[in-house]
């Protein structure tokens, strides 16, 4: 079963990785953080030597993001991002997880200080 690791971040300046664009991460002395970053990519690692991996996007400023919604008879677009909010997807990775567990246990390990993780499991029709 694939599941879609969703990371919402409130990052100011916009930037990856997100620990260094968030308050609460720049708090963080940056021998930790670069610690973190080190056990980050371990984690990486190990999941796509196990093929549960299956991709992963850091995403560009809400800023430069066009939006299209359907008004009357036709696609309309405008700048921005989709909804007005503090936080904004900043990037994604879909997991290929054996059990719903095993994609709730790699989730948490995605959680990084200033930004909120969201699980969400493929759609299958």
């Amino acid at each position: 079963m694939k599941y879609v690791v969703l990371i919402h971040s409130n990052m100011q300046p916009w930037g990856h990785p997100t620990i260094d664009f968030t308050e609460v991460g720049r708090a963080i002395p940056a021998d930790e953080r670069a610690a973190m970053g080190k056990e980050f990519d371990e984690l990486l690692a190990e999941l796509s030597a196990s093929g549960e991996l299956v991709t992963g996007l850091a995403l560009d400023a809400p800023s430069t993001a066009r939006t299209y919604r359907w008004e009357g008879k036709r696609p309309v677009s405008t700048d921005g991002p989709y909804a007005e909010s503090k936080e904004q997807l900043a990037g994604f990775f879909v997991l290929d997880c054996a059990t719903r567990d095993r994609a709730e246990e790699l989730a948490a390990k995605f959680a990084g200080p200033g930004d909120v993780i969201e699980l969400r499991p493929e759609m299958e029709f």
